[in-house]
């Protein structure tokens, strides 16, 4: 950064009193089947069925502190997805829960 844009984000930060930070990204991913996915899912989610994740997590992000959050249909595949992740050293891993808590004002299928 040149002198002149430090010093512009600093006159920012005493206009403002907040100091300017870079959005942390939330990767967002599915972890049920396929089949599940197509019907319904959060937007800009990731299909990656659990059984695959540990596999298939560096396609999404190989950075170990990145914001992960998982979701199936009712918590559990999320829940062994988050350990299996956790097992590989991802650190910021938040198990969602189902659909019914992340999307739920949604018509779900039964």
């Amino acid at each position: 950064m040149t002198k002149t844009g430090i010093t512009f984000t600093l006159i920012l930060i005493l206009i403002t009193g907040q100091k300017l930070m870079a959005e942390e990204k939330s990767y967002w991913i599915d972890v049920r089947g396929a089949d599940e996915f197509a019907q319904i899912h959060v937007d800009n989610a990731i299909n990656i069925p659990h059984t695959e994740i540990a596999n298939r997590i560096t396609e999404v992000t190989a950075d170990k502190n990145a914001d992960i959050r998982v979701y199936c249909r009712s918590g559990r595949r999320s829940g062994l997805a988050k350990e299996a992740l956790n097992a590989l050293g991802y650190n910021k891993v938040t198990n969602e829960g189902g659909l019914k808590d992340v999307l739920p004002s949604a018509d779900l299928p039964e």
